[in-house]
C-alpha cells in the first residue's frame, strides 16, 4: 500500500468512529425515555447536529472514491473516461481535505451559549462609556445572528455608560457546527482598547482607555457543576442605580459569595429578589464551569492548545480608533477601516479571522504531533 494510500485509509478510519456515534445519536432521538427529558434531547441534537457534517463529508469522500475507481477502469478502454481522471483526482483531494479539517480536534464547548461579561477599565468614564459600546456591538451582532441577548445585570456610570453588565446569549434553535454563541464568541474575551476624543475632552485630544471582555460557556445541565448545600453564602441589600428606580426601594439585590473558590457573583437588576439570586446562579455555574475547563487546559500538553483560545484574558485584543475608524486585532493581524459598521455589529470578519488562526494553530498542532 502506497503512502497517499495508507493517508486515506487513516482519515476513512478516524472519521468511523464519528460516523458510529451519530448514529448512536439518531437512534437515541426516537428512544421514548430520552425524548421525555428535554435537557437531554437538547444536548443530544447539539450533538447529532454537530457530527453531521462530518458524516456528509465522509460519504462525499466515499463516493468520489467510487467514481475515481470507475473512471480509471473504464479509462483503460474508453478515452472519455480516462479524462475525467485528473478532475475526479482533484475533487477527491477537496474532499479528503474537508473531512480532514473537519475531524480537527474540537472546543468541547462550542455548542454552548454564553454569558459574556463586559467591565470598565482604565479611563474612568470614558471607558465606561466605551464599554456601553461594546454591549450595544455584542447586541447587535446576536440580532444579526439570529441568537436572543438578555442583560442580566447592569450598573450604569453617570453619563450613561456601563461600569460592568453581564449579557446572556443563547441561540434559537440548533445551530450547526461553529455557529453556535460560545463558538463565535469565545475570542472576545480580554483587554478591548479605544482611541478617541471623549466627550469629557474639551481640548479635543486622542485618549486612550480599555474595557475588559469575560466571555464564559453557559451550563446547561445543573449537575456539570457541583455546589454542595453549604458552599454558598447569600447576601441581600438595596440595589443601587443612577435615577432612583423602584428597584432601590427594596432588599432586592443578591450577593452569592462561592465560598471553597471565593468567587462572588452580584445581580440586581430585576426587583425580585428570586430572579436576581437565579441570575446569580447562572454566572457562578458558569464561572465554575469555566474554572474546570481552565485547570483542565493548564494540565494538557501545549502542542494541544488553541493559541488563540488560551491567550491571557489580560491580554489587549484589540484596538478600535475612531479618528481612523480603523479596529485591528492583535492576535490575528486583522486590520478594517470600517469600525462604524464593527460596533454596528458587522463583527463577522473579525471573528472569523481569529477561527481562521484557531484552526490553523491546531492543523499545525496535529501534524507536529503525527510527524
Amino acid at each position: 500500500m502506497s503512502a497517499s494510500s495508507e493517508a486515506d485509509e487513516a482519515l476513512l478510519s478516524s472519521a468511523r468512529p464519528v460516523i458510529a456515534e451519530h448514529e448512536d445519536c439518531e437512534a437515541a432521538l426516537s428512544d421514548p425515555e430520552v425524548l421525555a427529558d428535554p435537557v437531554r434531547v437538547r444536548r443530544i441534537n447539539k450533538r447529532y447536529a454537530a457530527l453531521a457534517p462530518v458524516v456528509a463529508a465522509y460519504h462525499a469522500l466515499l463516493a468520489v472514491d467510487d467514481d475515481l475507481g470507475a473512471a480509471r477502469e473504464l479509462g483503460a478502454d474508453d478515452a472519455s473516461f480516462a479524462e475525467e481522471v485528473p478532475g475526479l483526482e482533484a475533487a477527491r483531494a477537496e474532499a479528503a481535505e474537508r473531512l480532514r479539517v473537519l475531524l480537527l480536534p474540537r472546543d468541547p464547548d462550542d455548542d454552548r451559549d454564553v454569558i459574556l461579561e463586559v467591565k470598565a477599565g482604565e479611563g474612568g468614564e470614558e471607558s465606561a462609556l466605551f464599554a456601553g459600546d461594546l454591549v450595544r456591538m455584542y447586541l447587535r451582532y446576536a440580532e444579526r445572528r439570529g441568537w436572543s441577548a438578555q442583560v442580566m445585570d447592569a450598573t450604569e456610570s453617570d453619563l450613561g455608560g456601563y461600569k460592568d453588565v453581564k449579557v446572556a446569549v443563547k441561540a434559537k434553535g440548533t445551530p450547526g457546527p461553529g455557529e453556535a454563541p460560545w463558538a463565535r464568541l469565545k475570542y472576545e474575551g480580554g483587554v478591548h482598547r479605544v482611541q478617541r476624543v471623549p466627550v469629557t475632552e474639551s481640548q479635543g485630544r486622542i485618549h486612550t482607555s480599555a474595557a475588559g471582555v469575560l466571555v464564559l460557556p453557559e451550563v446547561e445541565d445543573e449537575g456539570e457543576v457541583e455546589i454542595g448545600p453549604n458552599d454558598l453564602r447569600i447576601d441581600v441589600y438595596r440595589s443601587s442605580g443612577p435615577g432612583g428606580q423602584s428597584v432601590n426601594t427594596t432588599d432586592s439585590a443578591v450577593r452569592i459569595t462561592h465560598l471553597p473558590t471565593g468567587i462572588v457573583v452580584s445581580c440586581q437588576n430585576e426587583k425580585s429578589q428570586l430572579q436576581n439570586k437565579e441570575s446569580a446562579l447562572r454566572v457562578l455555574r458558569a464561572r465554575l464551569l469555566q474554572a474546570q475547563r481552565d485547570a483542565a487546559e493548564a494540565e494538557a500538553s501545549a502542542a494541544r492548545r488553541s493559541q488563540v483560545r488560551t491567550l491571557d484574558r489580560s491580554e489587549r485584543i484589540r484596538t478600535y480608533n475612531f479618528p481612523e475608524n480603523r479596529i485591528a486585532d492583535h492576535r490575528t493581524g486583522f486590520k478594517a477601516y470600517n469600525l462604524d459598521g464593527v460596533l454596528d455589529g458587522d463583527l463577522d470578519p473579525v471573528v472569523s479571522s481569529a477561527v481562521d488562526a484557531d484552526e490553523a494553530a491546531r492543523m499545525a498542532a496535529l501534524v507536529d504531533g503525527s510527524s
